[in-house]
């Protein structure tokens, strides 16, 4: 049997919606979400943070606690980007640690951990702190190709990451372009040579991802990520309903119920309806070409961004054929957040001014000082030189340059919110100019209801608000059923922990 993650509530609308569901959009459907059976549910991290904070004038913290009042039963899952957390610097270890223990405490049970340069040193405290959460430590192996990215790379990333304390193994195709046979081949070799369960998350860009699921499932996977269908497909996930349909009646069976899944479903078609003016139609649309330049939807989105405010659309096909060689300058760093930033922005700036390397980024510069981790391969000589003038990268981890940020961004944020608590100091931290804002519209008094049309982008939503989503029926309670809110009282910490003991136990971690 395979285990199903959910993304419908966090990579879901990320991919498709820009991540601008609201928090009263989950709540309805979380109780039935929860009584599913599914292994995990992705519920926060990745941009959700940002955005709640930016767009939606949201409390995140608030979001995962509603959530998991109503989700006592499944363990709700985030996307932590190592030291960077959910933001786009590295932060010091004190944050790191603070952070994991707080997002614990309040009902985060599987901590998926990445790093864009796949450097284990970037992970490590990362994956410290959620062991000691009593949490469950996902570290991540970011899937990319390149002549340095190989399978025997893979399987000793997947040890050290076990050394470091990793209950289990992600594959995470973030393009969307991993083939079958090699994912297949990546799975079973890192079930048999690395001894931890393996999750596999991919995207439906390039049309690969349900044979890919099939393939690793058969390979050895113990969860694939999927998300309900109003949600899925193209940038996104494919389909929960789909895979289930496709493993019924084999020995990897999901054992969801279809039908419940179908009923979900519609719930959210409703929601996708209510969201429908954000949503661009490229992001649906399957793209092969990503089999050949390999460039996500998310990053190829800010791509055409870039160069229609630069009346350069046309360009795009002299940037696209830039973008592998300043990867491969740099490199071959994965194409993720950030790095995925960091490559498309001065492929851009290349083709542009008509230079290579006429113009540095500060990301670019950054990167090759070494501020972002150790590359998976050397950076090209030329460019190092012309960054660095004889001078040498940082050595060692990154992070290990940074002062403790807690205590100082508790007393900076007290001088405008007095009663500020370690949450706040927190989103304070990692978004200072967003959290600032933030705190002065609701000082003002404007509730997300009154921000819906400015945040969330839907200008005419004052004028003809859009149907809300229908309702859904809870499940009917079989003998034994849970009562989610007779649990709403339970300490999500002791949830979290009983529910990793358990996993333990089966898995000999």
């Amino acid at each position: 049997m395979v285990g199903i993650t959910e993304t419908v509530l966090r990579d879901g609308h990320q991919s498709l919606i820009a991540t601008r569901m609201r928090t009263k959009h989950m709540l309805p459907a979380a109780e039935r979400l929860d009584q599913i059976g599914y292994h995990s549910i992705e519920a926060w991290g990745g941009a959700t943070y940002d955005v709640c904070l930016r767009f939606l004038r949201e409390d995140p913290w608030e979001r995962l606690r509603a959530l998991k009042r109503v989700m006592p039963n499944t363990p709700l899952q985030m996307l932590l980007r190592g030291q960077n957390l959910v933001g786009y610097r590295h932060y010091a270890d004190d944050m790191v640690e603070a952070f994991v223990a707080k997002a614990a405490r309040d009902g985060i049970g599987v901590f998926r951990v990445f790093d864009a340069l796949n450097d284990p040193k970037n992970m490590e405290v990362a994956l410290k702190a959620v062991r000691k959460s009593g949490a469950v430590a996902q570290g991540t192996i970011c899937y990319t190709q390149s002549p340095v990215h190989t399978l025997p790379a893979f399987v000793e990333l997947g040890r050290q990451l076990a050394a470091m304390g990793a209950d289990e193994l992600c594959v995470k195709d973030m393009a969307g372009f991993m083939p079958p046979r090699e994912g297949g081949e990546l799975v079973r070799a890192l079930v048999k040579e690395v001894g931890l369960p393996v999750t596999v998350h991919t995207h439906s860009s390039s049309g690969l991802s349900t044979l890919t699921c099939l393939a690793v499932t058969a390979a050895g996977a113990t969860a694939i990520d999927s998300a309900l269908s109003p949600f899925a497909g193209g940038a996104s996930q494919p389909p929960t309903e789909t895979l289930v349909g496709a493993l019924e009646g084999t020995p990897d069976a999901t054992g969801l119920d279809i039908e419940a899944l179908a009923e979900l479903a519609e719930y959210f078609r409703g929601v996708m309806e209510h969201y429908k003016p954000l949503l661009d139609t490229r992001s649906l649309q399957t793209d092969p070409t990503i089999l050949i330049h390999q460039v996500p939807g998310g990053m190829l989105s800010n791509l055409l961004s870039q160069l229609k405010d630069q009346d350069s659309l046309q360009r795009l096909g002299e940037v696209l054929e830039e973008i592998p060689r300043v990867r491969a300058d740099l490199g071959y760093p994965p194409l993720v957040t950030p790095t995925s930033q960091i490559v498309g922005i001065q492929s851009v700036i290349n083709v542009l001014t008509g230079g290579r390397y006429r113009q540095i980024t500060r990301e670019v510069q950054d990167y090759v000082k070494g501020m972002y981790g150790t590359p998976p391969a050397p950076i090209d000589a030329e460019l190092r030189e012309k960054v660095l003038h004889g001078a040498s990268p940082i050595q060692g981890r990154p992070a290990d340059q940074l002062a403790p940020e807690l205590t100082k961004a508790l007393q900076e944020v007290r001088s405008f919110v007095p009663a500020a608590d370690t949450a706040e100091a927190l989103s304070y931290a990692l978004f200072p100019a967003v959290f600032k804002s933030y705190r002065a519209a609701l000082d003002r008094g404007l509730t997300p209801e009154h921000l819906t049309a400015a945040a969330v982008g839907i200008v005419a939503a004052m004028r003809t608000p859009a149907p809300a989503p229908a309702p859904i029926a809870p499940l009917p309670s079989a003998g034994g059923g849970v009562n989610v809110w007779a649990h709403a009282g339970r300490s999500s910490l002791s949830q979290n922990r009983r529910w990793v003991d358990a996993h333990r136990a089966r898995t000999g971690r």
